[in-house]
């Protein structure tokens, strides 16, 4: 019982997110991971670079005498937190892990200047009168996202389609043209009047019209693309990829309907707004979310707003199919939030979740359907 101007801190029973906080910087002490942090793991840590000349020699034993309840040789995830929580230990080692600690895991703003730890709760006594104080360790910290980033297993989808794409480019220039026209390339580019080859749908994303569309879809889509696998992993990426190609050449072919179509921008697009997605499902877990946010945004609009300024107030003749990049990008952003990771999920974000995913596959289907059976709609099909 604690007493008179004692402060005690009470550790909660069911998990909260403090405990997946603690349970992430005990998983950094624990080296060997074995759910345990043994004197040795402790005295690797103390004697690290980071702390040489800082620490003196007995630390790790005051540290296990303090914290080791049990006298095993060991602390488990329990006095691990009981440790970090005890004031006594802070008199000891509180300044080092904290620093330590700051290392590890980006935060916003400085731990407490009373010493307290964000996200944990202290209940004091002071005559006799009992007070709360609490503060959310997630109103400090950011990065969570930023550590998600592995290069194993190695995110290598992006260049697999980018080696495909530049394989058949170079295909056909070594036949004679660069420019759409090559054999590959007939093969493969969408042909509103050979709607009935329905992979067109698909592969017209491996065919470019010249060098520079070429590189512009390979740099962005490389650039944007490997960061997202790093995290997300290859398949999700795909399928937002995938996605993005599809709903562009779908979308195309309505407002279109004679236009044949080559190029990764669909996929590309849907790149871009998969940034934007993750963004937003993620947005307490990422350094400089707002900033990232605008920055994507703002490539966007102007790059779309260009496009479509260039077609018709311009005067220049283009043939951008700004459409397929308008189309990419919304289903970029809907696949992104369907399928792309979520570190944490809350309540909004599910209704936002299945809010994509009716809205997506409702929109695919409609496109589908209206292929299918709006005939008069398209050019007469060759066989």
């Amino acid at each position: 019982m604690p007493g008179q101007g004692e402060t005690t801190v009470s550790v909660p029973l069911t998990p909260t997110r403090s405990d997946l906080y603690w349970r992430r910087i005990f998983n950094k002490y624990d080296r060997d991971a074995d759910g345990k942090i043994s004197y040795a793991e402790l005295k690797e840590i103390i004697e690290s670079r980071e702390y040489e000349h800082d620490l003196p020699d007995n630390v790790v034993e005051k540290i296990m005498v303090l914290a080791d309840k049990d006298n095993s040789g060991h602390l488990d995830f329990n006095e691990f937190v009981e440790m970090m929580h005890n004031p006594d230990f802070k008199a000891v080692f509180g300044h080092f892990v904290a620093r330590y600690v700051h290392s590890i895991v980006p935060h916003r703003g400085p731990v407490d200047t009373t010493g307290r730890w964000p996200g944990l709760q202290y209940h004091s006594t002071r005559d006799g009168v009992v007070s709360t104080h609490s503060k959310s360790i997630f109103n400090y910290s950011d990065g969570t996202y930023e550590e998600e980033y592995s290069c194993w297993p190695p995110a290598v989808c992006m260049i697999l389609i980018s080696l495909v794409e530049i394989v058949m480019f170079c295909y056909d220039a070594a036949h004679g043209s660069t420019t759409a026209v090559g054999p590959l390339a007939k093969m493969f580019i969408y042909n509103p009047n050979r709607r009935h080859e329905a992979w067109r749908f698909i592969t017209y994303m491996f065919v470019h019209v010249g060098v520079v569309h070429l590189l512009v879809n390979l740099l962005v889509q490389l650039f944007l693309g490997v960061p997202l696998e790093m995290v997300h992993r290859w398949w999700r990426v795909t399928l937002v990829y995938l996605a993005g190609v599809a709903a562009g050449s779908l979308a195309t072919s309505l407002t279109d309907p004679r236009v044949h179509l080559a190029g990764a921008s669909g996929g590309v697009y849907a790149l871009i707004a998969a940034h934007i997605a993750t963004i937003i499902m993620n947005w307490a877990e990422m350094e400089f979310a707002i900033i990232q946010l605008l920055v994507f945004l703002l490539l966007a609009a102007v790059d779309i707003g260009t496009a479509v300024y260039d077609r018709y107030w311009g005067g220049a003749v283009t043939n951008i199919g700004y459409v397929a990049h308008l189309a990419g990008a919304i289903a970029g952003l809907l696949v992104g939030i369907g399928v792309l990771r979520n570190l944490e999920k809350r309540k909004w974000e599910k209704r936002l979740w299945l809010a994509a995913v009716i809205i997506y596959s409702s929109l695919m289907m409609a496109g589908i359907l209206a292929n299918i059976f709006w005939v008069d709609h398209f050019p007469a099909t060759q066989l």
